[in-house]
């Protein structure tokens, strides 16, 4: 009786070929498609192909035209009770090398302009690369009100630490 009951067995379903299911395939490409569509979406929003990279932007410039700022920590504005402080590292660029020297000689203005700015910010204004973004963005600006168009190239935060 056995033996009948193993003959009469339902055939199992072909599997496809693949090792995983269609519905599993479906999500893979929906994933890759909005990953793709925000690294695209990301690329436009922070003003897309300029015809200079970063890397050329500060490499361009040479050795002599970086003035590393010394570690500035500001009060950050917060809206509960705690005290809330930025640690802020960063390098100017200067445009040329004979430029560096002028923006040596004016970095106690410039960091006078950057103290208002640093010291409105939030905690939740530095969430994220584009925070970090926005923040380089006003720093540079800030720094090219005080120094003149052309003189101050890009401005290289290397410590962004908030407490």
């Amino acid at each position: 009786m056995q033996s009948n009951a193993i003959s009469e067995a339902v055939p199992i379903e072909a599997r496809p070929a693949g090792r995983f299911g269609k519905r599993a395939k479906i999500i893979a490409g929906a994933v890759a498609a909005l990953v793709l569509g925000g690294g695209v979406a990301g690329y436009a929003l922070i003003g897309g192909d300029k015809g200079e990279d970063v890397a050329s932007a500060a490499g361009d410039a040479g050795s002599d035209a970086y003035v590393e700022v010394p570690p500035m920590i500001v009060n950050l504005r917060s809206s509960d009770a705690q005290a809330r402080f930025l640690k802020l590292r960063f390098i100017i660029v200067a445009a040329d090398a004979g430029k560096s020297e002028k923006v040596r000689q004016k970095l106690p203005v410039i960091l006078d302009a950057l103290q208002p700015f640093l010291r409105e910010l939030r905690p939740d204004d530095l969430n994220g690369s584009a925070a970090v973004f926005r923040v380089k963005e006003e720093m540079m600006s800030r720094a090219t009100n005080v120094l003149g168009v052309g003189v101050v190239r890009d401005v290289l935060i290397q410590d962004l630490v908030q407490q």
